[in-house]
């Protein structure tokens, strides 16, 4: 994969989607944004953080297929613990996710 936007399919929702491959695309992330309008995608990743963010996220952590493995919501200043068979990490506002239907099980897919 490689940065740049995107869409992501869940659930029978199209949500904008910016992908973040690159090492530096993928250290800044959400850092230093007061939102965001969908998600971001951080890849290759196993576990996210957020320091100095400005504001809680939904974290999707998906394997290899694009399947979900876990969810979780994480308040600002905070790590979370790596996921075994993560290869892909989803963020999105909190609350999002929830929106989207999107949760354990479920297959996302990449419209470029």
């Amino acid at each position: 994969m490689h940065d740049g936007p995107a869409r992501l399919r869940a659930a029978g929702h199209l949500v904008p989607l910016e992908i973040a491959a690159s090492p530096r695309a993928r250290t800044r992330g959400l850092l230093g944004r007061d939102g965001i309008d969908g998600a971001i995608l951080i890849t290759p990743s196993s576990s996210v953080h957020t320091l100095r963010m400005r504001f809680a996220i939904d974290v999707a952590y998906l394997d290899r297929q694009m399947r979900v493995i876990d969810v979780h919501t994480i308040k600002p200043n905070r790590l979370g613990l790596p996921r075994w068979r993560a290869r892909h990490v989803l963020e999105a506002e909190a609350g999002a996710l929830v929106r989207w239907g999107i949760h354990t099980g479920v297959q996302l897919a990449i419209d470029h």
